[in-house]
């Protein structure tokens, strides 16, 4: 197939699974295994980083109108050395909260992680995890909080579940939405905090792996055309993901993707079973 076309859907892939809760690093491997796609540009290092900053840029346009009160309302308190009553300052330094363990974990397992556990055989059983947590969560958690309630160490707990997303399979929307539910977030305040606080987690690492890219140079001649649709396919995708997953938890349930995953799962032990990955 070619590069432009299997950049285009893994773009599409990449939007769409960065915010449904079903593992946007999951697919991404799956993806191009079940397909038999070997082409070293569309697995490149350079090609991810750029597919997401298009998801990235997704969630600044989408909640634009939020950034614009959080930035300068974070900036406020650390001026003042005060909340001074202000929901923004309080929910900027609540992100902040849940930035501290992904940017551990990040900087001290990403190597491991990246070398040892991006197979097929790992994302399916992580993907069967996530889709037992997020039932469980979703089912057992209260609907009555709202993003104002949360408390300090709440945002720092929903923080070191975003971190486990650092394995693919387990979904960084789908365990901080976890997380919030278990905190009893309404279920689109769990989606809507999730959002806000993936923003930073996802510039962070989009610098990291450019600085890498900057320092030891890509692996693999760049072409332009596909990156670039990759890259849009993401953007517009995302965008469609948030609005319908924040639209979708106002009167539904979590549980079709948590069937999803578990049809996934199937799919991929079936296909290694049967040595097609």
């Amino acid at each position: 197939m070619d590069t432009f076309i299997q950049a285009v859907i893994l773009g599409i892939v990449q939007g769409l699974t960065e915010f449904l809760p079903i593992s946007s690093s999951g697919h991404l491997i799956l993806v191009p295994a079940l397909l038999g796609w070997d082409d070293p540009f569309i697995d490149s290092l350079t090609f991810s980083v750029m597919l997401h900053l298009g998801t990235l840029g997704a969630l600044l346009v989408y909640f634009w109108r939020d950034w614009l009160r959080l930035v300068p309302a974070g900036l406020a308190t650390i001026r003042d050395r005060s909340f001074a009553g202000d929901p923004d300052r309080r929910l900027a330094w609540l992100i902040v909260a849940t930035m501290l363990p992904a940017i551990v974990v990040g900087v001290l397992f990403d190597d491991f992680i990246e070398a040892n556990v991006r197979t097929a055989g790992t994302v399916a059983v992580l993907l069967l995890i996530g889709a037992a947590i997020l039932w469980v969560c979703d089912h057992v958690g209260g609907t009555d909080r709202r993003i104002a309630d949360l408390t300090f160490p709440q945002a720092f707990g929903i923080g070191v579940a975003q971190a486990a997303a650092l394995f693919p399979g387990v979904s960084r929307s789908g365990i901080s939405i976890s997380a919030g539910r278990l905190f009893g977030l309404e279920r689109s305040d769990a989606a809507r905090f999730s959002f806000l606080m993936a923003a930073p987690i996802i510039a962070g690492a989009g610098a990291w792996e450019t600085l890498r890219l900057i320092r030891d140079g890509s692996d693999v001649a760049i072409q332009v055309g596909p990156l670039v649709a990759g890259m849009v396919a993401a953007f517009v995708s995302g965008l469609l993901a948030i609005a319908f997953l924040l639209r979708w938890l106002t009167s539904h349930p979590l549980d079709i993707f948590v069937w999803y995953r578990v049809a996934l799962a199937g799919v991929v032990i079936i296909a290694l079973v049967a040595g097609r990955v």
